[in-house]
């Protein structure tokens, strides 16, 4: 039946694009594409209704969070950013106050989380690791390893700050660097198949929380200047201090503002609860779906929340098609 049901969201995909070509309602709009399963997903979803909905004509850029920041710096482009953690890159708000960017809503309705992990079987078994002060002095039992994230994402700058300020080398916790957000996943996966010992770096929503029940390792007090600091690749003194509770934002350049209103405003509604996105990254694993069908998974399941985010007469367009 999933085989059946992912084919026919295939097929309908397809239909989808091919609408896209006869309209040119407005002119051509990037998207960055962050290099991540929400990030892919949503960026779809934007693509789909921007085109179908408002005759936009979309070129995805595969991008992350620390580059797509720097890239709208230096070039302007893209002129979308969607699912943007602003906790992990600090040069965004410097381009919000010079007025070359804008935020125009929070992706997810209740904000991200982020921080360090144990699974909760771990977790149960020694409560202890609750707080880093217990992690720190049981590192043979969270596996003596610190999952990291890859290079080119902003927590791994926070995280690599982090781990001098809590010295886990020190206290023989050896710290390894993923090549990728999948084999991040994978290790955490792989960890509750064989109920081993697992500590390092996750964040929320994602069908990975929500599939394997972990436990947040208290990491103190949010210090928000020692957090701004340890954001910052050259941060001279890293601190400790927990992960503030993240926003998570659709950005634009100021430039798109002045030459489409209209999608600006449509972005400006997008908005995704995190337990429906959670369950459209759990559908989105469980088959093995590419980005396009999980896009279209959530628009054929969840016309509820996406049709608020359209004018009437994007409405009108889309009627025909979902």
């Amino acid at each position: 039946m999933k085989k059946i049901f992912l084919s026919a969201v295939s097929v309908f995909a397809g239909m989808i694009m091919m609408t896209s070509a006869a309209r040119a309602d407005c002119g051509e709009i990037t998207i960055g594409e962050m290099n991540w399963a929400s990030g892919t997903i949503l960026t779809s979803v934007a693509k789909f209704l921007l085109e179908n909905g408002y005759g936009c004509k979309v070129k995805k850029i595969p991008t992350s969070t620390v580059p797509s920041v720097a890239s709208v710096a230096e070039t302007g482009k893209p002129d979308v950013l969607i699912e943007l953690w602003v906790n992990s890159t600090p040069k965004y708000l410097e381009l919000e106050k010079a007025g070359k960017v804008k935020t125009v809503s929070n992706v997810f309705a209740d904000g991200g989380q982020e921080g360090w992990w144990v699974p909760q079987y771990l977790a149960d078994k020694h409560p202890e690791l609750a707080t880093i002060e217990g992690v720190l002095a049981n590192a043979k039992v969270v596996g003596a390893r610190f999952h990291n994230c890859p290079v080119g994402w902003g927590c791994r700058v926070a995280n690599d700050n982090l781990k001098v300020a809590f010295d886990l080398k020190g206290n023989g916790i050896e710290v390894f660097d993923h090549g990728s957000g999948e084999t991040l996943a994978t290790s955490i996966a792989t960890a509750y198949t064989d109920k081993k010992a697992w500590f390092g770096y996750y964040w929320g929503p994602t069908a990975v929380l929500g599939k394997y029940p972990m436990q947040k390792v208290s990491l103190g007090k949010v210090d928000g200047t020692i957090h701004s600091c340890n954001q910052k690749q050259d941060c001279a003194t890293p601190g400790k201090s927990d992960f503030p509770s993240a926003p998570v934002l659709n950005t634009v350049t100021v430039d798109l503002v002045n030459r489409e209103p209209e999608a600006v405003e449509f972005l400006s509604r997008f908005t995704v609860p995190n337990g429906v996105l959670s369950s459209v990254l759990a559908w989105h694993e469980e088959n093995s779906a590419s980005p396009d069908e999980a896009a279209t998974y959530f628009l054929k399941n969840h016309k509820d929340v996406w049709s608020k985010w359209l004018s009437e007469d994007a409405k009108k367009k889309l009627s025909g098609i979902l």
